[in-house]
């Protein structure tokens, strides 16, 4: 099997977060979320996005989802001739 690049999900939690001067246990705390959760959230460390996590999150910033998750595209344009 051929590895595929599909790009990459980045998230901006760390820079909003930083923005409004917020830690990450008070986000924790608005978010009603473990501290370590919203950690990971933080540092990009998460392996799935959970839909409820992220609407606690946008709540608890006042912002929207897409100003949190971002699409990178792949380096390299997709070869459907392969496919």
């Amino acid at each position: 099997m051929k590895d595929i690049d599909f790009g990459e999900i980045k998230l901006h939690l760390d820079e909003i977060r930083k923005k409004q001067n917020i830690s990450i246990n008070k986000l924790a705390c608005r978010a009603e979320m473990q501290r370590s959760q919203v950690r990971s959230y933080c540092n990009n460390t998460v392996q799935r996005l959970d839909m409820a996590v992220l609407a606690r999150l946008c709540y608890a910033l006042e912002c929207d989802v897409t100003d949190i998750v971002e699409y990178i595209p792949p380096k390299t344009a997709l070869d459907t001739a392969d496919t």
